[in-house]
């Protein structure tokens, strides 16, 4: 993997700009790929950015702003003047364009889209949400006709030279834009010239209607091993294409969310070192408050039987290893479900099923336990009623833990709810209050009290 270094290309260009060498620092900038370009961009000063930015060639700021993250872009093309945000604009992809200009205020978008060649083909991307089939796809791609020869169809690639992206796939429509099938180059190029399309296309095409969510889009394109995706209207009409460089942006936005919400905390909607300490507090606040209040159920449960701890010291000697026990059990059990519910593993229905799976993994793990727990309290000198308490609670917590972990996410899938919500703290704490209740009951049966 080439690396670049990052600290010495940075100090070039600024101490080009320094000298008002706008050139100089310019030729640096664009000996780099544009990813690179897009993170020295980032590392640059808002005042540098803005000036170089005009300066580049419009093909290259639009790549630069196109790697960049959605609002930082915004921040500086509503920095720039109209036209110079128009030339860049003109020559982004119409999806990109139409992320972009959904972020900057509704006066100067219309500015931006009055003086693009493109506005007609950007403008309906802008309806559409940002994490769905709509949001996700472009507007920019080539449509054949099924009545179409295969050489006239490599004519028209030919003329038109389209990204190597556009052409993974060709989807043929008929004469009312409806997805009649779909050709891969390869039969197009290797076909007689001669032959029809609507004799080279399979009819069976895979397609997203443009509301569908954008971790559904990417199952699809995951299960049926795609490069596009087309997104059709309830009427099939083709009206976008979703490429495989948007899917990836997606997944990496939903992963970074579902790591956020395994943490217990709402998903940051920019950088991190972008965010201030407060808007980040407000972010985690929330689910802390809550998770505080929960928590305090354990405190009350330790009350309730607050006259057994006093009868039987000991027993309080192993209130962390069984709560503990209980959340990392549970914990280990949401990620596995909510994993499998990500890749389509298992649905909703499944639910009974992975009950029982899990049911019988818990039965295992705390048997294990159980026989660890045994001798480890047998070893600290405390009476064997104790140790057998111990023993048997570890092996009905780690089972209730697991069947919780089994059944609270796709309950949470059900009520339309993200299961990463249900996940980490919240399991812990739940299986926290209700492992001690089961503790102390057991203890009663065992020692008597």
């Amino acid at each position: 993997m080439l690396k670049i270094n990052t600290d010495t290309i940075l100090a070039q260009i600024e101490s080009a700009l320094e000298k008002n060498d706008v050139n100089a620092a310019m030729s640096v900038l664009e000996a780099l790929r544009t990813p690179d370009q897009a993170d020295i961009f980032y590392e640059l000063e808002d005042e540098d950015k803005i000036t170089l930015l005009p300066y580049l060639d419009p093909s290259v700021s639009a790549d630069i702003l196109e790697e960049m993250e959605d609002r930082d872009a915004a921040e500086l093309v509503s920095a720039l003047d109209s036209a110079s945000a128009i030339r860049i604009v003109d020559e982004m992809e119409p999806d990109e364009a139409a992320d972009l200009l959904g972020d900057i205020s509704d006066a100067q978008a219309e500015i931006i889209l009055a003086g693009l060649d493109n506005s007609d083909e950007i403008r309906p991307l802008m309806l559409h949400k940002d994490d769905s089939a709509g949001g996700l796809m472009t507007s920019d791609f080539i449509v054949l006709r099924r009545k179409m020869r295969a050489a006239d169809a490599i004519h028209i690639l030919r003329t038109l030279k389209p990204d190597r992206e556009e052409i993974y796939y060709l989807f043929i429509v008929d004469r009312n834009d409806v997805l009649s099938g779909v050709v891969s180059l390869r039969d197009l190029i290797t076909a007689d010239p001669d032959t029809l399309l609507e004799e080279l296309m399979d009819p069976e095409v895979i397609a997203v209607p443009a509301g569908t969510d954008q971790e559904e889009v990417a199952k699809v394109i995951s299960k049926y091993d795609l490069m596009a995706l087309p997104v059709i209207t309830e009427e099939r009409k083709l009206i976008g294409v979703i490429t495989i460089d948007d899917v990836i942006d997606a997944i990496e936005d939903e992963t970074t969310e579902d790591f956020q919400r395994l943490g217990g905390a709402l998903p940051l909607d920019e950088p991190y070192l972008s965010i201030g300490p407060v808007h980040i507090a407000k972010k985690r606040i929330g689910w802390l408050m809550l998770l505080f209040i929960t928590g305090s159920l354990t405190g009350t449960v330790m009350r309730m039987f607050e006259s057994e701890l006093a009868a039987v010291v000991s027993l309080s000697y192993f209130v962390p290893l069984l709560i503990g026990t209980g959340g990392n059990a549970g914990a280990q059990t949401t990620s596995t479900i909510i994993r499998a519910l990500a890749i389509g593993d298992i649905e909703i229905r499944d639910a009974l099923h992975s009950l029982w799976h899990e049911m019988r993994v818990g039965l295992m793990l705390g048997l294990g336990m159980a026989i660890f727990a045994y001798v480890r309290a047998i070893t600290w000198g405390t009476p064997a009623s104790v140790a057998i308490t111990v023993a048997v609670s570890i092996l009905v917590i780690v089972i209730w833990a697991n069947s919780s972990g089994a059944v609270l996410p796709l309950l949470a899938a059900k009520l339309k709810i993200d299961p990463t919500v249900v996940s980490g703290p919240v399991m812990s704490t739940i299986v926290d209050a209700t492992g001690l209740l089961i503790y102390f009951t057991i203890a009663k049966w065992v020692i008597g009290l």
